[in-house]
């Protein structure tokens, strides 16, 4: 561990620019790219006709109430207080900016959902092909929501690299241990918006190419405070457009279950979210 050290301070001090960009798009690249690990860990079957097919949409009712808890600890446990965090020794205008912000990504999120409803063609009547164009909107908000947390992620991985590799490197898989179980969730939802699971990992892998512009900008910028002080919105939008798609678009689904015994274990995997989250966030 020592001479793993050494080696980094050695590099540390030349740092030249190509190194401190070459190491902060990997580690952003590397971040992106846990959006694909589902594809491996949850391979399930969204075909109507298949067997079973009542315990696949059950199941898949469980990963949606994990991802619900693991957004509202994310939201909770990480982007609010890592916000506040950064507005309270601020003056009272900057706390109330934070406030407006958490409520411009829950309305923006909303305006989203109705402009991809108004403009969705309804000339059929049928109540299925009306719910599956339902269905679709809640996949783009989640990838909507997931390209601005990639881009917030770009920018702080290569922020902490602009610092020093080995915190670039610590900040690179603090991240990647908290992404997988948000993937997860996030997954889960592509697959109840009707994507197959190759399609829910190819939209991963196009979200993970908006972290690598994230880094880019904060290479480009080349200061840690003006990163800062121009990207402050970011964290509390964030956190409200979590709070959309947990609170509005997947709850209320999950609150038309009639068997209690299911209503329970869903109970149960929002509660694991949260604590997963919490858990992660003490890391």
């Amino acid at each position: 561990m020592a001479y793993i050290e050494r080696i980094i301070e050695d590099i540390e001090q030349s740092n030249p620019p190509l190194l401190t960009w070459t190491a902060a798009l990997i580690g952003s690249i590397t971040v992106g790219l846990s959006g694909v690990v589902p594809i491996a860990l949850l391979p399930i079957n969204t075909n109507p006709t298949a067997p079973h097919q009542e315990n696949n949409d059950n199941r898949l009712k469980l990963l949606l109430s994990f991802a619900v808890g693991g957004l509202l600890g994310d939201v909770f446990l990480h982007l609010f207080p890592e916000a506040y965090a950064a507005a309270r020794d601020k003056d009272s205008a900057s706390r109330v900016n934070l406030g407006m912000w958490i409520l411009g990504g829950i309305l923006a999120f909303l305006l989203i959902e109705k402009i991809f409803q108004f403009t969705e063609e309804d000339d059929s009547e049928k109540p299925d092909e009306k719910k599956k164009g339902k269905k679709l909107i809640l996949g783009y908000l989640n990838l909507a929501a997931n390209c601005i947390d990639n881009f917030l992620h770009g920018l702080t991985v290569a922020s902490s690299f602009l610092t020093s590799i080995k915190l670039g490197v610590v900040t690179t898989l603090a991240i990647l241990v908290h992404e997988i179980p948000h993937e997860v969730g996030d997954f889960a939802i592509l697959i109840r918006s009707g994507f197959s699971r190759w399609e829910a990992g190819k939209a991963q892998l196009g979200t993970a190419g908006v972290g690598v512009l994230g880094a880019i900008v904060a290479l480009s910028l080349d200061s840690v405070h003006s990163l800062e002080a121009r990207t402050a919105w970011i964290l509390p939008f964030s956190a409200g457009g979590f709070l959309n798609i947990a609170l509005v678009s997947i709850l209320p689904d999950l609150m038309r279950e009639r068997n209690p015994v299911e209503g329970l274990k869903q109970l149960g995997c929002m509660l694991l979210g949260i604590l997963v989250m919490a858990l992660l966030s003490n890391i």
